[in-house]
């Protein structure tokens, strides 16, 4: 059996630490940690979030290559997208694409053209750089 050890942080209401196996993790509550992935620019899915699911292997054991990539494309899309607080149509905006597209994109059912993902992730990334130029200023 694994060697536990609980201890909780007096000044951090609801944080815990524990140990496992002599490596130290912290415990704290949802909302806290979804709190710091918003502020750090990233997003976190959690299970309630509706993102599309991912193909089962077959009895093989093999993935379906084409689906896997694209749900894969749409889940990391819908995350990022989200951890900078966009809507589609304001990151459609942004990338200079159609709000329809990128909805298409985003349900993993239809393939996108490279160059229409660069101009997404761009979009996503000048927005996570807009947002950490807005945190230092006002820190």
């Amino acid at each position: 059996m694994d060697r536990v050890t609980l201890e909780t942080d007096e000044a951090m209401i609801g944080l815990q630490k524990i140990e496992v196996e002599g490596r130290r993790f912290v415990l704290l509550p949802e909302n806290e940690y979804e709190r710091l992935c918003r502020t750090a620019g990233e997003a976190v899915a959690t299970a309630d979030e509706k993102l599309p699911a991912l193909p089962k292997p077959d009895r093989h054991g093999r993935f379906p290559a084409l689906q896997y990539a694209r749900i894969s494309l749409a889940r990391d899309l819908i995350r990022d997208r989200r951890g900078v607080g966009l809507s589609q149509q304001r990151l459609a905006d942004l990338a200079g694409v159609r709000q329809e597209t990128l909805s298409r994109i985003e349900t993993g059912k239809h393939t996108a053209r490279p160059r229409t993902v660069d101009k997404i992730m761009r979009a996503i990334e000048a927005e996570r750089q807009r947002l950490r130029s807005v945190r230092q200023r006002r820190s």
